[in-house]
């Protein structure tokens, strides 16, 4: 690197390189240059809220090191924002600016590491005894700048769960005060789901969940979500008998089945609507699946969710219960479900609704490794009405809604063989 400044390899590559892990993205630091003399040097810009430029041999990161200030003047520079004080500040890049000062306005201690280019580590937050003693802890008052930091908290919560760490107690403290004195409030719904949507790919993303729900943050920011926990279910089908307890360990077995987020997001959303039956039906809820749709609409809404992760979420959540029953289920109804999945156009959301179901009948305590045929069954039903040919039907002048009625008939028909087909290779069936 040019002489005249110096870098620093910072945050998640020191972290993991420490404990371990594979580094996935390297983020560099420089001290004492400007913007001008990076992009003088062939660096290009991307950061849209601060600098940040990307190398242009190696296209790995590099950011300008900065600290806060206090400003007389709200939302004055670059980077403008308010902390939970009151106060204005906004951020300072210049040169001047020491790679301590910029690792002291980090989150937390384990990701306020720096390491030279000779390989010496730069520390000033005793983020390394963190890392070994497994402890997820702010750096300092700084933390409060920020509320997205509360969700960072719980998403690395539930990315290095399996490894043993925890949120310290002041962290947990600061983090509470931080939503009753209303801060979360301010967040823009694109910084939230972004959260979210990385730790649905969290080795256990309930954690996630339930570290924001002990801060009181997933009241504040799903509260169709918080209201769940206390609210029993019938034991004969829910030993675990606890809905948000239930829900957790569906969302669980999403994540560590299928590894596909939008199936994650339907496990997360899929009975919100027991969250609204009246005390004196508990522990049933009839009908919840219906409740449950406008809801999960809310809180799609909400967070901007994604079209996509939003329409499955919505018809797990209204049909996972026909899915459950598929056993029993005639012809008929079986094409009617896929109908309603729109799955002869989209054979993919058929899958991942299945999965997402299989993760709700597997979700249950005592029942984690149960067989769930249904899964099968819906995705072969699918293929068997997929199968049929249209062909003679065009010959025959079809055309239309008759047309539309007669191939649907046919698709009914070959679900029927196939189920007789079934039956037949498996009597038990």
């Amino acid at each position: 690197m040019t002489i005249g400044f110096d870098t620093y390899l910072v945050g998640g590559a020191v972290r993991d390189e420490l404990l371990g892990l594979p580094v996935a993205d390297r983020d560099w630091v420089v001290v004492g240059a400007t913007s001008e003399v990076l992009l003088s040097l062939g660096f290009i810009p991307v950061g849209a809220d601060f600098p940040c430029f990307l190398h242009p041999q190696s296209k790995e990161e590099y950011a300008l090191a900065r600290t806060k200030r206090n400003s007389l003047v709200s939302g004055a520079g670059l980077g403008a924002g308010s902390n939970n004080t009151g106060q204005h500040y906004i951020n300072d890049f210049s040169p001047e600016v020491t790679l301590e000062q910029d690792l002291l306005n980090r989150d937390l201690t384990i990701n306020g590491m720096a390491k030279s280019m000779d390989g010496v580590l730069i520390d000033p937050s005793n983020g390394y005894e963190d890392l070994q003693q497994r402890v997820l802890r702010h750096v300092g008052p700084t933390f409060c700048d920020d509320p997205i930091r509360v969700l960072r908290v719980a998403r690395f919560a539930a990315r290095y769960q399996h490894l043993g760490f925890t949120v310290h107690t002041t962290t947990q403290e600061l983090m509470a005060e931080m939503v009753t004195a209303g801060e979360l409030n301010h967040l823009t719904p694109e910084r939230v789901w972004k959260e979210i949507y990385r730790a649905l790919s969290s080795p256990k993303p309930s954690v996630f969940f339930q570290v924001l729900r002990d801060c009181g943050a997933l009241e504040a920011l799903m509260p169709e979500l918080d209201c769940l926990f206390g609210v029993p279910q019938p034991a004969e089908h829910h030993p675990e008998i606890d809905s948000g307890l239930h829900v957790m360990m569906a969302v669980d077995q999403a994540r560590q089945r299928f590894d596909e987020p939008q199936v994650t997001w339907a496990a997360v959303m899929h009975d919100l609507g027991k969250g609204v039956t009246p005390k004196q039906e508990w522990p049933r809820h009839i009908g919840h699946e219906q409740t449950g749709v406008p809801l999960v609409a809310a809180v799609c809404a909400r967070f901007n969710v994604p079209k996509d992760y939003r329409e499955l979420a919505r018809l797990v959540a209204e049909h996972h219960l026909r899915c459950h029953r598929l056993l029993e289920a005639k012809p008929k109804g079986i094409m009617a479900l896929l109908e309603a999945l729109d799955g002869l156009r989209r054979p993919q959301r058929v899958q991942r609704f299945a999965q997402a179901c299989t993760a709700d009948a597997l979700g249950r305590l005592g029942r984690e490794q149960a067989e769930y045929p249904q899964a099968a069954l819906l995705e072969s039903c699918l293929e068997a009405a997929t199968e049929v040919d249209i062909k003679p039907l065009l010959a025959k002048g079809y055309s239309g809604e008759a047309l539309a009625d007669q191939i649907r008939q046919l698709r009914i028909a070959a679900i029927r063989n196939y189920l007789k087909h079934r039956q037949s290779c498996d009597p038990c069936q």
